[in-house]
């Protein structure tokens, strides 16, 4: 068969490199793409919002699956276009969407369903969350959360122990700063611990997890700076050991499956959860209603089985068919990043070093690239994601490093400690 893969980012790119390299699969489509999914699929000229455009390509290219890579366009109700038309596509519908497109919508089903989280509120004016916060912090705690409700492109979140901070985070929303996405805000009390990423595919019969992993969301070493939408990754997560999943499988997952089937919603995709390990349980920071980016290129490269065929099993509903085999070798992405990032960034910068980075066997995966008279440049915040497996997780961050270290544009940077939970945990178990 035929598949669509709609996006034009990372994930998008080792979506298709893996659904390629399936039996089932005859070629891969890829709208819009980019300059490195161009390696790995033909580009349509069709933007992730053209709905219709998309639907209508599909079934002049007999597509047997589509799969919708970015959370705007399942959101905005692609799932519902396409079955309307009769065409099989990955990817909850829009209704089910709202578990990533509304803090709000994930809250109250977390909270219905009995599935660990923060404590929370919701506020769509800024006076009300503003006395909120005010009183949060007097009764003395910990620091609080900040959510735009809405779609902001991973930007939308601020964790403040500062009370002030906090309020002009909120007028921040409230006055624009992520558009529509503000009009509502969700505060939480902040959790501690340690965060990690659970993927699992559903039916809505079945769920299944993919292997742990975590993410590092702020731009700079040591966890400092700005939130971003991902500066690299690495599976499998050592917190998340066998106790842990265990608890994510009966606390998270299975009340997941029996809340969209308490609540009739259509959801045959992947589910991401972002979770944070707490002394007590593991609690849900997030729901995504896709892959997580930079999260699937570490998953995924550790992925030795068929992804078409458990797409494929999971839209048709017989995932609890799939066969899922994953290698016992770790898997590291770090992500290098336009220089400003996530504020403001130049692009069209020319890329050097790709195909010297991998020569040794690294998988480059790339986000924001473009062709500029022959050449590849930078075209977005997030750029490429360097990929390598290894015998172990310090080799495996020692060849994604020296791969990356082989690429430059002008301003171009990324973290250099991607990993480092997963050394200090290593060391202190082997007493090091």
């Amino acid at each position: 068969m035929d598949i669509l893969v709609v996006g034009n980012g990372g994930r998008e790119h080792v979506l298709c490199w893996k659904l390629k390299q399936s039996k089932m699969v005859n070629k891969v489509f890829c709208a819009p793409g980019n300059a490195g999914i161009a390696r790995d699929a033909e580009c349509v000229d069709i933007g992730v919002d053209e709905l219709e455009k998309l639907a209508d390509f599909a079934i002049e290219h007999r597509i047997g699956l589509t799969v919708a890579g970015p959370e705007a366009p399942l959101c905005a109700g692609i799932v519902d276009v396409f079955e309307k038309r009769g065409l099989k596509i990955f990817g909850p519908d829009k209704t089910a969407a709202q578990l990533e497109g509304s803090k709000s919508f994930a809250k109250d089903f977390m909270q219905r369903h009995g599935i660990p989280t923060a404590k929370a509120a919701t506020f769509d004016h800024a006076d009300a969350a503003i006395a909120y916060i005010r009183q949060e912090f007097a009764a003395g705690g910990k620091g609080i959360v900040i959510k735009a409700d809405g779609l902001a492109a991973g930007k939308g979140v601020l964790v403040a122990q500062d009370e002030n901070a906090a309020a002009e985070f909120v007028k921040d929303c409230f006055g624009g700063r992520f558009g529509g996405a503000g009009a509502k805000v969700l505060i939480e009390e902040c959790l501690v611990g340690e965060e990690a990423s659970i993927l699992a595919l559903t039916d809505g019969k079945t769920i299944v997890p993919l292997a742990s992993s975590q993410d590092h969301k702020r731009a700079f070493d040591g966890d400092t700076g700005p939130n971003t939408g991902g500066m690299g990754s690495y599976s499998p997560a050592p917190v998340v050991d066998d106790a842990v999943m265990a608890e994510v499988k009966t606390l998270i997952l299975e009340r997941f499956l029996q809340g969209i089937q308490d609540d009739k919603l259509n959801f045959r995709g992947i589910i991401f959860v972002g979770i944070m390990v707490t002394e007590k349980v593991p609690k849900v920071l997030e729901f995504n209603v896709r892959f997580g980016d930079p999260e699937v290129q570490s998953v995924l490269s550790r992925l030795d089985s068929d992804l078409a065929d458990a797409m494929l099993k999971t839209v048709e509903g017989r995932l609890a068919e799939a066969s899922l085999k994953w290698s016992s070798d770790p898997a590291v992405c770090v992500v290098m990043a336009s220089g400003g990032y996530p504020e403001h960034y130049e692009k069209g910068h020319v890329i050097s070093g790709l195909a010297a980075a991998e020569s040794d066997g690294v998988k480059v995966f790339h986000a924001g690239t473009a062709f500029k008279d022959g050449a590849i440049v930078n075209a977005g915040g997030r750029v490429l994601g360097i990929c390598a497996r290894g015998e172990n997780i310090k080799s495996a961050i020692e060849r994604a490093y020296a791969a990356a270290d082989k690429i430059s544009w002008r301003g171009g940077f990324c973290r250099r400690d991607i990993g480092y939970r997963a050394i200090a945990r290593l060391e202190k178990k082997n007493g090091g």
